[in-house]
């Protein structure tokens, strides 16, 4: 394994085990700062001692370093692979259809409150075997996760072109979207015109989470029957473990909620992240019995996230989902298809 890969390992593994971010930028930032450097170069800086001369590498990622250039598996990426390499699902739960899953189509980059680049984010969803990838970051009201307005999307929009262009022949596409903002009235966090571009909407509520019952219902059945979004992002919002604390779920009328996306073709996040299991398993089993499509999503804000879809899977098994009912094991041509129609 080259430095740079023990180095990128090591962040990977943090983030599935999610660390906090300090403890990933370490690793991160020193796989960057010698990626444009020589091999041979950072092998005689290793062997001299003289690694921590370059910006960005400290006295722990030397040592990495040096023992990846030295053609031996860095004692830090062992540690760190025992703690958290292991399966994130019991007795293979969820791998069945884990490998059946085409894509993701919920992820954020460090243009809103993700912690990487875009194109590490692509390069990690490569790895994992994905064919697509969804940058859904945030929109412009969600100040808090520096969402993006209509000028900053549609940079944005440029520099996914050119990821794809750098990543022709991989068998990879990084898909155009974003996670907008349902917004008290129903109405959606974004231009018409901007969404009109995108190539996936997903659409989540992420304030005044205690809204009235009957008024977070209308805010949500308007969304779904109105607008242009794909898919209904972790519905309830709620929060059941992490360093964020717990939060209870909103209250909706989840039957009317989900008829309204069985009618309209949006399709019920099942969101893999840990914190948020959501939606809880009874309105699961509602929206599968109404006959929702399902997107299972990582909500991914690092790389190492992109590996939280098993944990989706793993519920979607075990509430009986049809695959063929869940749009990312649809292969991207029929998943666009579907998003524009």
């Amino acid at each position: 394994m080259s430095p740079v890969a023990a180095l990128r390992r090591i962040a990977f593994l943090l983030e599935r085990g999610r660390e906090d971010t300090y403890k990933v930028k370490a690793f991160r930032t020193a796989a960057a700062a010698i990626l444009p450097i020589p091999e041979d170069e950072v092998r005689r800086r290793a062997a001299e001692g003289t690694l921590t001369e370059l910006s960005g590498v400290g006295a722990s990622t030397a040592k990495v370093i040096t023992e990846a250039a030295r053609g031996e598996v860095p004692q830090r990426l062992q540690d760190t692979e025992r703690v958290h390499g292991g399966p994130l699902t019991e007795a293979g739960a969820g791998e069945r259809l884990r490998s059946r899953l085409r894509g993701d189509l919920h992820s954020h980059s460090d243009w809103s409150d993700g912690g990487s680049p875009i194109e590490e984010m692509a390069f990690t969803a490569i790895e994992l075997g994905h064919d697509y990838l969804v940058l859904t970051d945030h929109s412009p009201r969600l100040t808090v996760a520096n969402g993006l307005s209509a000028a900053r999307l549609e940079r944005q929009l440029g520099v996914v072109d050119a990821v794809n262009d750098h990543l022709a022949g991989h068998g990879f596409t990084l898909l155009k979207g974003i996670e907008v903002d349902i917004l008290d009235d129903g109405s959606l966090d974004q231009t018409d015109e901007m969404l009109a571009k995108l190539e996936l909407r997903v659409a989540s509520v992420h304030s005044k989470l205690k809204m009235d019952k009957d008024q977070m219902t209308r805010r949500m059945v308007t969304a779904v029957s109105t607008t242009r979004m794909n898919v209904l992002g972790h519905c309830t919002g709620r929060l059941v473990t992490g360093n964020r604390g717990t939060r209870p779920g909103s209250q909706f009328d989840a039957r009317k909620v989900f008829e309204a996306c069985a009618e309209h073709g949006v399709a019920v996040e099942i969101n893999s992240r840990p914190e948020r299991r959501d939606p809880p398993t009874k309105l699961l089993e509602l929206a599968r019995d109404v006959g929702c499509l399902f997107s299972i999503d990582s909500d991914a804000h690092a790389p190492g996230q992109l590996d939280f879809l098993v944990l989706g899977c793993e519920r979607a098994e075990a509430a009986g989902i049809e695959e063929e009912r869940i749009i990312n094991t649809w292969p991207r041509d029929r998943l666009l298809a579907w998003a524009n129609r």
